[in-house]
Parts: structure tokens; C-alpha cells; sequence
């Protein structure tokens, strides 16, 4: 959203255990990162402390593994053709490229779109309604959607349960061949929270590394972001975690409120979570449903098509008067937000 003119431009751009809370855990010593090839987690220079520090689930190689292997098994959908990797790929940034909303088993279609993962441990909620506090019960949603992978927990560990490999790497990552719930959820919390995004161009011009030169063109792009979108879109994480309706029309086919169906508030229809814009440029397509294709056409909403509900974002009261050069500058901008070597990274690639 924005403060004036753009600052909500991308603002929907992008949509059964005892676990820790939602509130963020105190700050301890986090590794530095490891360029061995092993995993391991560092908070960035300048970035807040995570709300998920792995105090109460340490984070382990054996443990990473077991998560990146879950993540990636097709075996955890009912009909074992869907993994949480389908819907998550590595080169889109673990969005799902050209695929408007969620596509599950039996080519059902869900409501919403695909959301990018990296950068979850800075997450206090998830999902574009934010319908979970804590990123351990975050898998259970996917895998028991029946327009997503369709599987009871418990079919789920049945499962897993029949193969010998997956009972040796439970016992590698807590010590025993004990499978449940817990142990696979916090798995993949493992995987999931230690997918860090930093390394774009951006963070190079930030940082001031080699690399990081921003040309004319960029650089008005940045001041553009930083005056007018950067109330909802803050820097370093590029999203205030926020929901906020951003005067899209609502979408007849589905019915979906947003915030609302979690809060029963009406003053939250039609709002949704702020998506980080990192990696932007390689997510389409945009907003809670997808229903962009191209990072022209977000703005032109901006630009054009505001539609004024009762609780469209107080920023976002009129159309924003941008020139087609303020937008160009701002598209290119937002284009040294993509981190290639996240998106290449082999830890997060499926195994082979």
C-alpha cells in the first residue's frame, strides 16, 4: 500500500498438537552461515530478530534433511501425486508459477494463490487470512485440504511409518524411529524456517558489495519505493505483515472474505496479508487470487481501478496518479529484489 500515491502498489502482489506460541521466542545465538554445504540459520545484518529461533525444535542437519525429504514427498497427498513442493517451486521463489490459485490432487483448484516461502521464521502468522499463528501447524492445512493433498494427519504417518528409510532418518534427527505428528511438523519447520532470501541485488547495493549497482533507472525506482510504498511494504523484510484491503473488486466465483472468515470481523472483508515483494519479479501471478500476470498490470489497478469498499485501506482512497515512467522506474526496482542464488540454492532443491 502507500502512504499517498503507491505505497499499497503490491500490496496483495504475490495470497492437532502442542506447539510453541505465536508470540516471538527471546533472542538467542544464531549460527553464522555455512558455506560447506551444511545447513544453518544467521540473522542478516540489519534485520529484526525471527519470530521462529528454533528454540524449542534445534535446528540439525539430520532434522533439516528429514524436512527437505517430507517437503518434497508425494506421498503425503492421498492419491501420492502432490507434494508440498508441487505448489512451491524452487525457481519461482517456492510460488507456483503461471498457476493462479492452488492445484491439488485430481486437478481440483483452490481459492487462492500459491504463496512464496522464504524468509518464514520473520512470519508471525501465515496464509493470506493469517488463519495460522505458528509455522509447526502450518503443513497440516495443505495436507488435509481436500482441494489439496486430501490426507489425514494420520494416514500421513501410517504412511511413513511402512518405510524403513523414513524410520532411520527420524531416529538420525530425534534419536528414535518414533513417527508423529510433532516430529514430522517440526521437520518441516526445520526446512521451511531456514530458507533464508538475502542476497539479491538489492541487498548487495545495501550491503555495498560488488554487484549491488544500482543504474539511473533503479534508482528512481528505490526512491519511488521508499516515499511512497514503503508504509506496508517496509525494507529489510518488504511487507509489515499487515491485512489491508487494497480495493480489489471482490471475486463473484469464489467468495472469498479474506481476514474476515478468521476473525468473523467484518471490518476485515476483503482484507488480506501484505505480501513480502522480495523476489516479485519471478511469483506471478499477483494478488491473494492471482489474478495478474504481469507487475504492469498490479499498478495499473493502482493506477485506474481502485474500487472504494467501506474498508479500503485509508492510503488507498483515490487512484494513484503515476506517469508511465514512474511506473517503468518502479518495475525496475523491484526486479533487484530476485536473490538467484536462493532460488539455486542446491539445500533446497528436491533430492535426488
Amino acid at each position: 500500500m502507500k502512504k499517498t500515491l503507491i505505497v499499497a502498489i503490491l500490496i496483495c502482489l504475490a495470497a492437532g498438537l502442542s506447539l510453541p506460541g505465536c508470540k516471538p521466542d527471546p533472542s538467542i545465538n544464531i549460527a553464522p552461515p555455512d558455506t560447506s554445504g551444511n545447513i544453518s540459520f544467521a540473522v542478516p545484518a540489519g534485520w529484526p530478530q525471527p519470530v521462529y529461533t528454533f528454540e524449542n525444535n534445534q535446528l540439525t542437519q539430520n532434522g533439516f534433511v528429514l524436512g527437505r525429504k517430507l517437503f518434497y514427498d508425494p506421498r503425503l497427498s492421498r492419491d501420492n501425486t502432490i507434494s508440498c513442493g508441487t505448489c512451491h517451486q524452487q525457481f519461482a521463489a517456492f510460488s507456483h508459477l503461471d498457476h493462479a490459485v492452488s492445484h491439488g490432487i485430481n486437478n481440483l483448484l483452490g481459492k487462492r494463490n500459491a504463496p512464496a516461502l522464504f524468509n518464514m521464521a520473520w512470519m508471525p502468522t501465515f496464509f493470506w487470512d493469517g488463519g495460522v499463528i505458528n509455522i509447526e501447524n502450518q503443513p497440516i492445512n495443505p495436507i488435509q485440504n481436500p482441494v489439496e493433498m486430501d490426507l489425514p494427519i494420520a494416514d500421513v504417518i501410517t504412511k511413513l511409518k511402512g518405510d524403513d528409510t523414513y524410520k532411520t532418518m527420524f531416529t538420525s534427527a530425534f534419536g528414535s524411529d518414533t513417527i508423529n505428528s510433532q516430529r514430522i511438523f517440526r521437520a518441516l519447520a526445520q526446512f521451511m524456517a531456514a530458507m533464508v532470501s538475502n542476497n539479491s541485488k538489492y541487498d548487495k547495493y545495501v550491503r555495498g558489495e560488488s554487484g549491488g549497482n544500482f543504474d539511473e533507472q533503479e534508482l528512481r525506482g528505490l526512491s519511488l519505493f521508499r516515499t511512497k510504498c514503503a508504509l506496508c511494504h517496509t525494507e529489510p523484510m518488504f511487507t509489515d505483515y499487515k491485512y489491508r484491503n487494497d480495493g480489489l473488486r471482490a471475486d463473484s466465483n469464489t467468495g472469498d472474505v479474506g481476514r474476515m472468515l478468521i476473525t468473523g470481523n467484518v471490518q476485515d472483508q476483503f482484507k488480506f496479508k501484505v505480501p513480502s515483494l522480495r523476489n516479485i519479479a519471478l511469483t506471478a501471478p499477483y494478488m491473494h487470487d492471482g489474478r495478474f500476470s504481469t507487475l504492469d498490470a498490479v499498478i495499473e489497478h493502482y493506477r485506474s481501478d481502485i474500487f472504494q469498499w467501506r474498508n479500503t485501506d485509508p492510503a488507498l482512497r483515490f487512484n494513484i496518479a503515476l506517469s508511465d515512467q514512474d511506473k517503468a522506474d518502479i518495475i525496475s526496482f523491484l526486479k533487484t529484489l530476485s536473490d538467484e542464488t536462493f532460488t539455486h540454492d542446491p539445500r533446497f532443491s528436491e533430492p535426488r
